[in-house]
């Protein structure tokens, strides 16, 4: 693994030069529109990168994008993986350990999720505050390296309580109604059963989706701060469950998207 990182991040530098990012930025389903915020440096294509798995999941561009943030260098993954692509959790979050190793100081992470909370409704805006894990495997499972991280590392602040607080007052100095919520990680694809969402809601979990656990576990494994803020897209709390499209997912992320941009552009800035 440390040898194909360092491959990775010796051929990403031949093509982006000098350039060294301060935050990382992990774009969810629906949610590659804060690029077009970004005074983009560089471009790479997963597709064009050595080792370096590729989105399979429509909606997902899949590429590195490098440039500058409200006056910060940032590199974004427009298009994430999952573990329902058929990936490992270390291929899953190969990237992030990436990012970590061209300079990344900060990670920030963004998604879609279904919300268990009859007070959280969709269109609105979740900042991730701990999670709960219920996929299968862990990142961290097998031989581990101390150049990387501790054999078991602390999870008792998997987010940065920091930046949650300023991700807050921002929000309110905007009047955007935010949720301090709990999230769920499944393996997907399929959605939730009314069954399983009674359970999650039982658990405490707020909201619930198929990532950012595992890009959470390896960034705080190499001792990197994470922001993590959802939109959601639907609602898993009802009697009545209706069916919900993907299609539909993504226009209710695409609706509230630019809430979860102004948020994170402005937090960014504060870095």
């Amino acid at each position: 693994m440390y040898d194909l990182i360092t491959e990775t991040v010796v051929a990403i530098q031949r093509k982006i030069g000098d350039f060294v990012p301060d935050f990382g930025i992990v774009l969810g389903t629906g949610l590659g529109g804060l690029t077009d915020d970004i005074d983009i440096e560089h471009q790479l294509m997963y597709a064009n990168i050595p080792n370096f798995p590729i989105s399979t999941v429509e909606f997902h561009t899949g590429k590195l994008i490098f440039g500058v943030l409200n006056g910060r260098k940032v590199v974004a993954m427009q298009g994430r993986l999952h573990y329902y692509e058929g990936y490992d959790m270390k291929e899953i979050t190969f990237p992030i350990r990436v990012l970590k190793a061209l300079g990344i100081k900060k990670l920030f992470v963004s998604n879609a999720s279904g919300s268990l909370n009859p007070a959280i409704l969709k269109g609105t805006i979740g900042i991730i505050e701990d999670h709960i894990n219920l996929l299968p495997d862990n990142p961290l499972r097998g031989v581990n390296n101390e150049h990387m991280g501790p054999r078991f590392p602390d999870m008792s602040q998997p987010y940065c309580r920091k930046m949650i607080g300023q991700a807050v007052l921002i929000a309110e100095k905007n009047n955007i109604p935010v949720h301090r919520s709990v999230y769920v990680a499944v393996p997907g694809p399929n959605l939730e059963t009314k069954a399983e969402y009674r359970y999650m809601r039982l658990i405490g979990g707020d909201i619930v989706g198929m990532s950012t656990v595992p890009e959470v576990i390896v960034a705080n494994h190499m001792s990197l701060p994470v922001f993590a803020i959802s939109v959601i897209t639907d609602e898993g709390f009802h009697v009545d469950l209706a069916p919900v499209a993907l299609q539909d997912i993504v226009n209710v992320a695409m609706e509230a998207e630019p809430k979860m941009t102004h948020i994170l552009k402005e937090l960014i800035g504060l870095q």
